[in-house]
């Protein structure tokens, strides 16, 4: 990119105008940086004081509320869950899947009645909860009034279920119950009065549903003894109507005889295909390929014989003729062997015929006797079916009577005893320590989280950092090399000494000596006279031979310090023994004769001289303290300056200026708001863009190149201002800049010579 910003001078003779040779097109496209570690360790360095202030002001409100909390105690205690057996009917058992299901949604079930408010209003009125001041301490907590026809939901209630807790322990079928209280002891109470009231429910519930059970297994055994009385009496008719012992002898004879019918009647079906088959092909006249004909030894001579008459006939019919005594004769003999051979074959397809007669005669007596003991065998089938009927029901309610008979005996049994499927595994005791608030747990997550929080709001805040901040970000967005890394200045003589720091009210400035403007000057040895010495030495090296000659500093926007690089810029061209010359061809804001001290160039400049009014040995200004640095400074601020810099007295000065100067610097507006530096740069070398660090947004520095390129400007590169270089972004990158021969700022102030002091206009500021 160096390589493509240069420019090409050729020697020229003398009072020939210098001819610039334009560099070939730039491209702009640059391959996207892939993102380091380290790019996110400097957003970090960078805003390190937000994110501790997020952090600690996290854990303050974390600690102090942790802190002011009362404690809670939280008693538990589990109980398992044991397989329950409700079935009272004498049915089959589900499968394994089933039954796993039915476990699960049991076990489920009961965890949602230990939540239930029915089971939890026991607890309350057992334990008389209402009278404790964490509860309410009201007499009337428990007030369960009729209010418009509706119960009144109870207040204590909802406190009660806020505090109880019922978790399933997992892979098991234990329930773990929990209950917190400000009083340890109060806490385990409950615990172990609430299981104990379950428990109790558990065993009313299953004692009303036995007892429920029994009285209606006493009442249908009595109506399932006379139905299967009823049941047994119809068997026992139906079998001696119907002769049932002896249906089953009969029905394996019958099932004989039907398979030995369907099986002979299936072969003479088959037959009765094959001698019809032989019947059609008699039919259609091809007797030779029936197989009757092919075994007839008598048909297979005649026609041997015909065979050979045949060919005799035509010997002889060839040699002798039609009317020949030998041909007429063999002739004769041809039809006696063919009457013969018809003869024959009428006899096979008679033959033929009279078998697929027989064969169909055959088959349909033997069809007709199939369908007549198919009859038989569905009249005993479904004589069968019946029997079957009621014999199966006749089982069935005897098999059913038995086993209510056997429930019945069970459920009574049951009802006597008081047991339950439910039992407590370990009971509820007295919490030593409080379960909440977990102080050190509380403080960690809240350092966790405001760390966290801390890194998303540097990394969301640095995302809408949307400013030019380093060289990268100039490489990265334009593709121009980073000239030079300007620093920013700590604070002089009460005031900020920033450089691109402007004038405040355009007030004459009384020590010189800390004009940021000349810094190069008064302070040869600080970072920023060597950041514009380095920045020379880049121009000077950019073409060893031709290095450019007439140099615009430009800005994207105001208050960039274009001015200032201008200003210092053609100071250190000066210090090395060239005449120099610092143009101010911003015609809408000069800053240059402010810049400089000067008292004079208020009344003529370069408005003047485009104007026509002076010429340029009036409005060149050398400076009376350094050496080899003219001025030539704005004068009066025209109406329309676009029309003065676009005339063709701008080339001529420009074209004059060459042959008296070696190094011309430019000051121009900057480009955003007017277009005068757009008009200037096709008549210079080159182009600096001044970028101030943090503030320059990129759409404006990306836009600001676009238009320069688009009237093929000579970019030299980028002149990045006002570079913090504590800052984590710059240090970790760049930290090599601020070397500065190893003096601090201010160490040179008094040893250089002070300016002759002027005044600047309230109008003129440095951009």
């Amino acid at each position: 990119m160096e390589e493509a910003s240069r420019l090409s001078i050729r020697d020229r003779k003398a009072g020939e105008s210098l001819t610039v040779i334009s560099p070939p097109a730039l491209s702009w496209e640059q391959a996207p940086r892939e993102p380091h570690l380290l790019d996110y360790v400097i957003i970090l360095r960078k805003h390190q004081w937000l994110i501790l202030t997020f952090l600690l002001t996290v854990v303050t409100v974390v600690t102090i509320a942790s802190f002011k909390m009362k404690p809670v105690y939280e008693a538990a205690a589990r109980v398992e869950v044991d397989k329950e057996s409700q079935n009272m009917l004498p049915f089959q058992d589900a499968n394994a899947y089933d039954e796993y299901v039915d476990m699960e949604n049991y076990i489920e079930t009961q965890t949602k009645i230990l939540e239930s408010e029915t089971l939890a209003l026991q607890t309350i009125k057992s334990l008389d909860l209402g009278r404790y001041p964490e509860f309410g301490g009201s007499p009337n907590s428990m007030d369960w009034t009729q209010s418009s026809g509706t119960q009144r939901r109870p207040a204590i209630l909802g406190a009660f279920l806020g505090r109880l807790g019922v978790r399933r322990v997992p892979n098991s079928r234990l329930i773990e119950v929990s209950f917190s209280a400000e009083d340890p002891q109060l806490a385990a109470q409950i615990v172990n009065a609430h299981l104990q009231n379950y428990i109790e429910q558990n065993f009313r519930s299953k004692y009303d549903a036995t007892t429920q059970a029994s009285n209606w297994l006493s009442a249908e055994l009595e109506e399932l003894r006379i139905k299967v009385e009823k049941s047994e009496d119809a068997r026992l008719a139906y079998e001696r109507d119907n002769h049932i012992w002896q249906i089953d002898e009969k029905q394996d004879i019958s099932t004989s005889k039907l398979a030995d019918l369907s099986k002979t009647v299936t072969e003479a079906q088959t037959d009765l295909a094959e001698k019809e088959a032989l019947y059609r092909m008699a039919e259609s006249g091809n007797v030779d390929a029936l197989p009757a004909a092919r075994s007839n030894t008598v048909i297979q001579d005649l026609l041997r014989r015909k065979t050979d008459l045949d060919e005799k006939y035509a010997e002889a019919l060839n040699q002798y003729g039609p009317n020949f005594p030998k041909v007429q004769r063999l002739a004769m003999q041809q039809k006696e062997i063919a009457s013969d051979l018809s003869n024959a074959q009428k006899t096979v397809v008679e033959s033929v015929d009279q078998d697929y007669e027989t064969a169909r005669n055959r088959e349909q007596l033997l069809q007709q006797a199939l369908d007549q003991q198919k009859t038989e065998a569905n009249d005993q089938a479904e004589k069968l079916v019946q029997y079957h009927i009621l014999q199966h029901d006749a089982e069935s309610n005897k098999q059913l009577y038995d086993g209510l008979l056997q429930k019945l005996k069970e459920a009574t049994i049951t009802a006597g005893l008081r047991s339950s499927n439910i039992r407590i595994v370990d009971p509820a005791l007295v919490p030593a320590s409080p379960s909440r608030p977990q102080k050190s747990r509380n403080i960690l997550l809240a350092i966790l989280v405001g760390l966290v929080g801390g890194i998303g709001l540097a990394f969301f805040r640095e995302y809408l950092d949307n400013t030019v901040k380093s060289p990268d970000d100039i490489e990265t967005l334009t593709g121009l090399p980073s000239l030079a890394v300007v620093p920013s200045m700590p604070k002089l003589t009460g005031h900020q000494n920033r450089l691109s720091s402007e004038a405040n009210d355009g007030a004459p400035q009384q020590n010189s000596n800390s004009r940021v403007e000349l810094l190069s000057y008064a302070q040869p040895k600080s970072q920023i006279s060597e950041a514009f010495r380095a920045l020379r030495t880049s121009l000077l090296l950019s073409q060893a031979d031709h290095p450019p000659q007439v140099i615009l500093v430009t800005s994207a926007l105001p208050r960039e310090g274009k001015t200032t690089a201008a200003v210092n810029l053609a100071v250190t061209f000066a210090q090395l023994g060239d005449r120099t010359l610092l143009m101010d061809a911003d015609l809408r804001k000069p800053g240059v004769r402010r810049a400089l001290n000067l008292n004079v160039g208020k009344d003529v400049g370069l408005s003047s001289y485009l104007a026509g009014v002076s010429n340029l040995d009036d409005v060149c200004v050398p400076h009376p303290a350094i050496n080899n640095l003219v001025a030539l400074t704005t004068g009066p601020v025209p109406p329309s300056p676009a029309d003065l810099l676009s005339s063709h007295r701008m080339s001529e000065a420009i074209s004059e200026l060459r042959r008296r100067f070696k190094f011309i610097v430019i000051d121009s507006p900057p480009i955003m708001a007017a277009t005068d530096a757009v008009i200037l740069s096709a008549q210079t070398d080159g182009v600096l863009l001044v970028v101030r660090s943090g503030e320059t947004p990129k759409e404006a520095f990306t836009r600001s190149r676009d238009l320069l390129a688009a009237v093929k400007s000579r970019l030299l590169g980028v002149v990045l201002n006002a570079v913090d270089s504590n800052a984590p972004d710059y240090y970790y990158s760049y930290r090599y800049y601020p070397y500065a021969y190893g003096y601090g700022y201010g160490e040179d102030i008094g040893k250089t010579a002070r300016f002759p002091s002027g005044s600047g206009e309230s109008g003129e500021s440095s951009s």
